[in-house]
């Protein structure tokens, strides 16, 4: 990964809108002609692959890497087998150089990062605790110490992002 590229994480709980802010926001980035790539943390065990394809077979039988490739895209899967889980700072490496990369998840790491928080979901806010949160997105109008940002303004997020990072204006 180019060691220009600038992480911003995407915090919050289950169910106030992470992936869908993502979604949003993503496409305003690539407008602005920003290379963006996402990190995204699962807290249980998931696949991306289906039982009975041929690289979901190879992994079954032990192999450690497979990657499937195509004229559309390439996927590499590596199996932990008892390791332990990769660091951030790790599976960074592993990126293709960008400008920007988005990472979901990961709320207790010392990156920077914007607090995605539904009021309806009465979870608490995580900005108090953690001095990487550089702004709220929300659907609340309550008055924070910290930025606050609509959580149905993605131009709005976007701009947070691109000034906080000092993107020149594409």
């Amino acid at each position: 990964m180019s060691a220009l590229a600038r992480l911003l994480g995407i915090a919050g709980y289950s169910g106030s809108g992470k992936t869908t802010l993502l979604e949003k926001v993503i496409p305003i980035l690539r407008q602005r002609g920003l290379c963006v790539s996402v990190i995204k943390h699962a807290h249980h065990d998931f696949d991306i692959d289906r039982p009975g394809k041929d690289s979901f077979r190879h992994r079954e039988a032990g192999a450690q890497e497979v990657l499937i490739a195509s004229g559309h895209r390439w996927a590499l899967m590596h199996e932990l087998r008892g390791e332990p889980e990769p660091s951030l700072e790790e599976l960074c490496t592993h990126l293709s150089p960008c400008d920007l990369v988005l990472i979901e998840g990961y709320k207790f790491s010392s990156i920077p990062k914007l607090e995605v928080h539904r009021a309806k979901t009465g979870h608490p806010l995580l900005y108090p605790g953690d001095p990487q949160i550089i702004a709220v997105v929300t659907d609340s109008r309550e008055a924070l110490p910290v930025p606050t940002l609509d959580i149905d303004a993605p131009q709005q997020v976007a701009d947070h992002i691109l000034n906080y990072f000092s993107f020149a204006k594409r």
